[in-house]
């Protein structure tokens, strides 16, 4: 019952939510907990690996919350899931794109979308600066103040970078820095 479970949860997901992975963390969020998979502060946790490692942050966070409820099957299950709904979408759009991007209703429709998917990306990033940096509830906040210092030299190190170069910094090379800034801070 539960491979069922995880199926359609994932399912849902990736089927009513647009805008990418990050779009689908405030939901994968609410399912994770409100079946009882992992705890709120597991599930941030993991956010900051699947971010950190190859794929779409989706997949690997259903990935990760099969194999944690069922092992390999549950997540080969829970990957199927939030992945089968875009597969399904993109075979059936691309047979018909050219006919659908000049009807008005579909471009009424990416243009209602627009808002919603930029305000759960930011809602994700917000809600996850915060907890990195103490964030608990509305009435508690314990400052990390490892965070706090790794927040700050990442952002100076990006805008020095963006300053002397002209164009933003390279991803992975940014990841990699990030890490390297993490171990350090933790170490001293």
């Amino acid at each position: 019952m539960i491979y069922l479970r995880l199926f359609l949860e994932f399912f849902k997901i990736g089927l009513f939510t647009f805008g990418g992975g990050y779009a689908m963390i405030p939901l994968i969020k609410e399912v994770v907990i409100n079946n009882s998979w992992m705890d709120e502060a597991t599930f941030y946790s993991f956010i900051g690996v699947c971010e950190s490692t190859p794929g779409p942050i989706a997949i690997n966070m259903a990935t990760f919350v099969g194999m944690s409820c069922k092992g390999v099957l549950g997540a080969i299950i829970a990957t199927l899931g939030v992945t089968l709904p875009s597969f399904i979408i993109i075979i059936l759009v691309a047979s018909i794109l050219k006919r659908m991007l000049d009807n008005k209703y579909v471009n009424a429709f990416f243009n209602g979308v627009k808002p919603i998917i930029i305000s759960l990306i930011l809602t994700t990033g917000i809600i996850l600066l915060f907890k990195s940096l103490g964030y608990v509830s509305l009435s508690e906040f314990n400052f990390n103040i490892k965070s706090f210092i790794i927040l700050i030299i990442l952002f100076i190190i990006m805008l020095l970078y963006k300053l002397c170069f002209k164009k933003s910094i390279n991803t992975i090379l940014f990841i990699l820095i990030s890490a390297g800034i993490g171990i350090l801070i933790n170490i001293i």
